[in-house]
């Protein structure tokens, strides 16, 4: 395409204008007519276009592919688990420093209406791998299956790293994966994933000192820790500087990365309490302070990497949380850092907004614009179909996806418009289910409990139920909620299957006898950190 253009530009200047197009080629008209080469009926601007289209193929041979990989964007999907907008200085935060990320909001787009999967966190991970809302894919909360793992992504599930890498892109996952154990369907390696570093087991993510980690599926021990606290090697020093490494060797190619970051999640535990090592508060709220400002600095070490680079231009990266506000606005943290900041009703595990509405930023310098506050809905659903478009992959065969390309929205144009948004969590024996279509919300927390409507326009922090008042709109809520949930014998409505139950308790089992044990993997391998 690039040579045809060319030509064309060429061809124009050299048959239809007065002036040549160079200098230098009338001296090469000059040399071919003083050699006086025959070329009976053509002149001399002729005879050298003629040559040109004849040899420019050739010359211009590279030139098509070179173009093709400088319009395929990256893509880093950064998914913090736990952080809320209450954290973030950009959201209103006084006491936690987030210089960095506000700064990435500053240089591109806060949303104050990004949408998680759903409110925990394997559940809403699956949501932006599959594509899928809470309703349609095949992890619907959080399923330990023992000895290490959770319930694996099936082997017909199209997944945004599938896509990627039949795009041509690199792929990675750093941090924590929890869509299966390396032996089944759901490895990273068996869902498009080239390099993964981190947990694989999210029931192993809550030590940030473990005994052990994986670079790609083997495991390696890290000196020093016993698992049961703080110890000497941090884990997430290790992740960082894995995905800084591999984003160095990767940079001259169109990649696509999750960066899945275990912090600030629970057990709040760091390698130092920084800036507020003399604060006058609890253990746990500068440990959970020094948490969100790890992340903060990490950040700002990608982006600073991607700067040197050159490819900052070239990469947008989605920074998000995986739930809203993780905590209780009584809870030691909850009052001490205020997270309800925003006004809403809810935090994690629950469907009220509090819950769902999760610190969200776009940054790609030169395409998102700069400083832009923006108050639409989208969902990390939207996320696959944002990525077909931006790289121009083409979907697999089964690929199917929920949402709605984000390209246009994060240039600066409106978000798309759609049906409604829709969310279900299986927690315990009573899954709750939510949908958002315009501005009314409906919830149900349990298939047997009433449905509550709220007109988020006028009340975002869903105090007045309006369901006694809106039949009709309890009548639509009820029609989405039974079109929205596709029947999965792993995720009935009414209940918690015994499978379930009986695999998750016997994983916690597993997890809480080897954490006694301080158990390494018998293959792991003892190297150089």
């Amino acid at each position: 395409m690039v040579y045809w253009r060319l030509i064309f530009s060429l061809g124009y200047n050299l048959l239809w204008r007065s002036e040549p197009l160079l200098p230098a080629f009338n001296d090469a008209v000059a040399m071919r007519d003083s050699r006086q080469v025959k070329d009976p009926g053509l002149s001399s601007k002729t005879y050298f276009l003629l040559l040109f289209l004849l040899a420019g193929p050739f010359f211009f041979s590279g030139c098509g592919k070179v173009s093709e990989e400088a319009l395929r964007p990256n893509f880093i999907f950064v998914l913090s688990d736990d952080i809320a907008q209450g954290d973030l200085g950009c959201y209103g935060q006084t006491l936690i420093q987030t210089p960095r990320l506000d700064q990435m909001a500053a240089e591109g787009t806060r949303f104050l209406q990004g949408y998680c999967g759903t409110s925990v966190c394997a559940p809403s991970r699956s949501s932006f791998f599959t594509g899928l809302h809470s309703g349609h894919s095949p992890v619907r909360g959080n399923y330990e299956v023992p000895p290490e793992g959770q319930l694996p992504l099936p082997d017909e599930t199209v997944t945004i790293a599938e896509v990627a890498k039949e795009a041509g892109y690199a792929t990675a996952t750093f941090g924590k994966w929890g869509m299966g154990f390396f032996d089944t369907s759901g490895s990273p390696f068996n869902q498009g994933v080239d390099h993964f570093f981190g947990y694989n087991c999210q029931r192993h993510a809550h030590s940030y000192f473990p005994t052990y980690l994986y670079d790609d599926d083997q495991a390696f021990v890290l000196p020093g820790n016993d698992g049961q606290g703080v110890g000497e090697t941090f884990a997430q020093e290790l992740i960082q500087n894995d995905m800084i490494r591999w984003l160095r060797e990767n940079a001259d190619q169109p990649f696509m990365m999750f960066y899945a970051i275990t912090l600030p999640h629970g057990r709040h535990e760091i390698d130092d309490l920084g800036i507020y090592r003399d604060q006058p508060w609890s253990e746990l709220q500068k440990a959970y302070a020094a948490q969100v400002t790890r992340v903060d600095s990490d950040m700002g070490e990608l982006v600073d990497t991607l700067r040197e680079l050159g490819i900052a231009e070239d990469t947008l990266i989605v920074f998000s949380g995986d739930n809203g506000s993780s905590f209780s606005p009584e809870s030691e943290i909850g009052q001490r850092f205020d997270q309800a900041s925003n006004g809403l009703r809810g935090y994690k595990r629950g469907m009220y907004e509090g819950a769902l509405r999760q610190a969200a930023l776009a940054w790609w310098p030169g395409t998102v614009p700069a400083g832009r506050v923006d108050d639409q809905p989208w969902a990390f659903w939207d996320l696959m179909p944002t990525f077909v478009e931006m790289s121009g992959a083409r979907p697999l065969d089964g690929f199917e996806t929920d949402g709605h390309s984000l390209v246009e929205y994060l240039k600066g144009g409106p978000a798309p418009k759609r049906d409604y948004f829709y969310w279900e969590l299986h927690l315990g024996d009573r899954p709750v289910q939510a949908a958002r279509f315009g501005d009314w919300k409906a919830v149900r927390n349990g298939i047997d409990q009433p449905v509550e409507i709220y007109d988020l326009s006028v009340d975002a922090g869903e105090s007045n139920d309006l369901s006694s008042e809106r039949p009709d709109l309890v009548k639509r809520a009820l029609a989405i909620f039974k079109a929205a949930h596709r029947p999965d014998p792993n995720w009935p409505l009414d209940r918690r299957t015994e499978e379930h139950r009986r695999l998750s308790e016997e994983a916690w089992e597993i997890k809480r006898a080897r954490d006694r044990a301080m158990w390494i993997p018998e293959n792991a391998a003892r190297k150089s950190l």
